[in-house]
């Protein structure tokens, strides 16, 4: 999803910028075209995420799920993520990561324009860290973890991360994620597991 932003309006749509906190492209600002579902969240949760990952980022397999603007994988790349994959369903969304990576040079990376359960069906070989970030006030996101929570997502010491709105009560984590960080901020809640065991 959607990482800090200021916008502004253009003709017949708007544009948000997304503002790269670290590593190699750091303080560099990207375009995005706001389209329905995606939600601007605050600089800080993004910069905080990534210094819970300080130490882990660097030549990681990353998986961004709920792509939206990318910034969280972008961030991935800039601070040497390995890899990349974005996935996006929607096609404006998509096309904005595309022409963003291709701006910024970078090749370590797979756009995929598609709903995250196509991916669950056809996903290989698992990451070292995934973000999960959906839309708010959906009923899917329990669904969604189960469905991560196999061997082709994710391994014993796979890092995940997941946000989601604070009264969210009836979340079902796996069991053999362990909470590493968890933090509050404003109207969200957001988390980092770290996967103990195969499921």
């Amino acid at each position: 999803m959607i990482h800090q932003t200021k916008r502004k309006p253009s003709r017949g749509s708007k544009t948000g910028h997304v503002r790269i906190i670290g590593g190699r492209w750091k303080g560099r600002r990207l375009k995005f075209t706001e389209v329905a579902g995606l939600r601007p969240t605050l600089d800080r949760v993004r910069e905080t995420l990534f210094n819970w990952l300080m130490y882990d980022i660097n030549e990681s397999r990353c998986l961004d799920l709920f792509a939206g603007s990318a910034a969280l994988g972008i961030e991935a790349l800039s601070r040497g993520a390995s890899e990349v994959v974005f996935v996006e369903k929607n096609k404006k969304a998509a096309d904005h990561i595309h022409a963003n990576l291709r701006e910024l040079q970078f090749s370590n990376y797979k756009v995929f324009n598609t709903s995250a359960e196509v991916v669950f069906k056809k996903n290989e070989n698992p990451y070292d860290i995934i973000f999960v970030d959906p839309p708010f006030f959906q009923s899917y996101l329990t669904s969604t973890l189960k469905s991560l929570n196999q061997p082709t997502f994710v391994k014993p010491g796979s890092l995940v991360y997941v946000e989601h709105e604070r009264h969210s009560d009836d979340i079902e984590f796996p069991e053999n994620w362990q909470v590493v960080k968890q933090k509050q901020v404003g109207g969200l809640v957001f988390y980092l597991f770290r996967v103990e065991a195969s499921s």
